[in-house]
């Protein structure tokens, strides 16, 4: 009688479909679940693997999780069949029909909602949405369930707190041209500066995302009653206050979330991670001394135009040490490239090899725990930079778009944990309206600029051990950040208090 008085918090959580943002946002689910929440994850049918994969690696702690495809109005949107995330989008053509395609799955999500039982011990009704970025129209959802709306943007604090500047102050719209230099003072006393061509989308004059569609995310930001941050309380030296403050709204740190399924089973864990490319590459690892093994990749979306990934190729392979180098988009790249690489490259994992190339997925949580990584060059997508903080390696900085140029600061600027490689501009993509994605562009950074800023991040006197030190302090801090007790154990209580 009393469980059905007091039912325990019920969470939708709606992941915005890109695989950069529904991995950490899956993950948060998952950790509300392990703190006693009932939570309903809705997804897609193409993502619904993704997901349920994401459910499993996080073990026991994931057992009030259901997982609820449903399905995706892609085709009367007129996007190709099985174009249900960001990812998988071919042309900035069709960005504007992928944007009516999720409002109208917000559609149908709401359709569900309002189908679900109403209040049980078995069954409680929603009482907190927790929605990605772009899902607008979640507030409203939310709404009309009675229930308080986060939203989960996959970003920093501090990169917010820089958002929440630019929003208020507007200081890039007084530069008078894309490169030239703007103050942005949003975290005093760091100063620093940017060019307008390195902010994020919904700053730039112009995009493939339609302007109303920027308008609304800004309205969604404005609306929600807070905000759910992947990160710690102690690392961004006091972003999340200032966004608080900034903002009027709860800001809640719950990470580092990729540790959520940290203590479970090796049969529970993301089953590509028990392939034999996983496997072979864990093995080449196993190889190599510690600490001696530097890290590539640019995240589940990055990718380079082809001229520029052979400079970057040519100052790997002439590296003193061993390099782990994942390739996404392979397949596409032309046939000179590919025959590069594989007269370069060792794809088959030889333990003596220098230079093993891995086209597609890899394990990355656990190359960058295995003991002989000691740096990772990065695209600084935040979801990388926080797993590169949790197994405390530092870090090569190389941002392609989104926030990931003030991802780069906070990374070598305040935390001291990185060092830049020296890129200016943006990576051109779909999103950004490149036709082809930017695979004609000219290389921006050259070979020997690129093996300068490796050299220092894998043996850099003083400032190297500096950095490493720095990084193994704040490992330490990210783990007991989700301890019982920690920062991020208490905000996924307050979280759970919102939903209650």
């Amino acid at each position: 009688m009393e469980a059905t008085l007091c039912p325990k918090p019920h969470f939708v959580v709606i992941p915005w479909p890109a695989t950069s943002h529904m991995i950490p946002i899956v993950d948060i689910g998952c950790l509300l679940a392990a703190h006693g929440a009932a939570v309903t994850i809705i997804t897609t049918p193409s993502s619904s693997q993704l997901v349920q994969s994401r459910v499993d690696r996080a073990g026991q702690g994931s057992a009030g999780v259901t997982v609820t495809a449903i399905p995706f109005p892609g085709a009367e949107a007129g996007l190709p069949d099985g174009c249900e995330r960001t990812d998988h989008i071919p042309s900035p053509d069709l960005v504007p029909n992928f944007f009516v395609a999720t409002a109208r799955f917000g559609e149908a999500v709401a359709r569900h909602c309002r189908r679900l039982p109403t209040a049980t011990a078995a069954h409680p009704r929603p009482s907190c949405v927790v929605a990605g970025m772009c899902h607008t129209w979640a507030h409203g959802v939310a709404r009309e369930l009675g229930a308080p709306c986060f939203i989960f943007h996959g970003f920093c604090a501090f990169a917010l707190l820089c958002c929440e500047y630019l929003n208020t102050h507007r200081p890039h719209e007084a530069v008078g041209s894309p490169d030239e230099l703007f103050d942005l003072p949003a975290l005093p006393p760091f100063e620093f500066r940017f060019a307008r061509r390195q902010l994020p989308i919904h700053f730039q004059p112009s995009s493939s995302i339609p302007e109303d569609r920027h308008r609304e995310l800004r309205e969604f930001e404005l609306a929600v009653d807070g905000i759910v941050v992947n990160s710690f309380d102690e690392l961004e030296h006091g972003s999340v206050s200032r966004l608080a403050a900034a903002t009027g709204k709860a800001v809640l740190s719950v990470g580092p979330v990729s540790l959520c399924g940290a203590a479970a089973p090796p049969s529970l864990l993301d089953s590509r991670a028990n392939s034999d490319d996983a496997r072979l590459c864990m093995a080449w690892l196993d190889a190599k001394r510690a600490d001696s093994v530097l890290y590539v990749s640019f995240g589940s979306a990055g990718r380079m135009p082809p001229a520029q990934l052979i400079q970057l190729g040519l100052a790997l392979v002439s590296c003193p040490w061993p390099v782990l180098w994942v390739i996404k988009g392979a397949d596409t790249l032309p046939d000179d490239v590919n025959e590069w690489l594989q007269r370069n490259t060792d794809g088959s994992g030889l333990p003596e090899s220098q230079c093993l190339a891995l086209r597609g997925w890899a394990p990355q949580v656990a190359i960058l725990e295995h003991p002989a990584v000691g740096g990772f060059l990065t695209h600084c997508g935040w979801g990388s930079t926080l797993e590169s903080v949790a197994a405390g390696v530092p870090m090569a900085t190389w941002p392609f778009s989104a926030e990931q140029f003030l991802n780069e600061k906070l990374i070598v600027h305040v935390l001291g944990i990185g060092l830049s490689v020296g890129v200016t501009k943006p990576t051109e993509s779909v999103l950004t309206g490149a036709k082809d994605g930017g695979g004609k562009a000219d290389a921006d950074v050259g070979m020997e600029q690129v093996k300068q800023a490796l050299d220092m991040l894998m043996d850099g006197g003083a400032d190297g051990e500096a950095r490493k030190t720095k990084a193994k302090e704040l490992k330490a801090k990210s783990k007991t950040a989700l301890e019982h007790g920690g920062s991020s154990y208490m905000n996924l209580e307050k979280l759970i208090q919102f939903g209650a």
